[in-house]
């Protein structure tokens, strides 16, 4: 019988009656030069350690939101796991990535973010391929995220969130791209694989060309 080895995409550690403070200390102790993104909502702190499958995954989508800004031509401003969070609210999230389209004029200049002045992104990637147990959702809601895609390493789903009921919706197209089915992504991550990312985004940008 021969033994699958399983890849571990991330390791998450959960912990529970944090103190906003606590949090912000720790925002600040560890700096930006770290690979661990964090999370914290209600006195919950989650930290996340990618690891390979994770970062491939992460790099690589946000090749093709950046190819799909270009062959477009719309505005973009990419700011990676930028820290998003509000004093007001007591609630901060550290994205996979994240991109300024609508909004990219209003802080086209501006090199330090901040949402208690600037608004959110537009646009949130999240890489979850171990069901990380801190729901995030209420998170990017509550900052005023309007689109988020959620990848597990099979599937990629959207979030657009709704006014009118002050949540998230599963959405098989982006709000951002609205001619881009989500799903059609997928063969390209799995193409990258075998022929290499190079290829696959010359393949990409062929193929985004045909909704310009």
């Amino acid at each position: 019988m021969q033994t699958v080895p399983i890849t571990i995409p991330e390791n998450r550690v959960i912990l529970n009656q944090i103190t906003w403070e606590t949090f912000k200390q720790l925002l600040q102790e560890l700096g930006d030069n770290r690979s661990s993104c964090l999370a914290y909502n209600e006195g919950i702190l989650e930290i996340m350690t990618p690891l390979g499958k994770h970062e491939h995954s992460k790099c690589f989508i946000s090749d093709l939101v950046a190819n799909i800004a270009d062959e477009m031509d719309l505005k973009i401003k990419k700011m990676g796991s930028l820290t998003l969070k509000k004093e007001i609210i007591k609630k901060g999230v550290e994205p996979d990535a994240c991109y300024y389209l609508k909004n990219e004029p209003l802080v086209r200049q501006k090199q330090n973010i901040t949402l208690d002045l600037d608004p959110p992104p537009d646009l949130v990637l999240e890489i979850d391929m171990s069901n990380s147990s801190l729901n995030k959702l209420p998170i990017y809601a509550a900052l005023g995220v309007a689109e988020i895609w959620r990848y597990n390493g099979n599937n990629l789903t959207g979030f657009i969130f709704n006014n009118d009921s002050q949540d998230y919706q599963e959405s098989q197209y982006s709000l951002a791209f609205p001619w881009l089915e989500l799903s059609q992504l997928l063969p390209f991550l799995q193409q990258s694989l075998q022929d290499g990312e190079t290829k696959t985004l010359r393949n990409f940008r062929q193929w985004v060309r045909r909704f310009s």
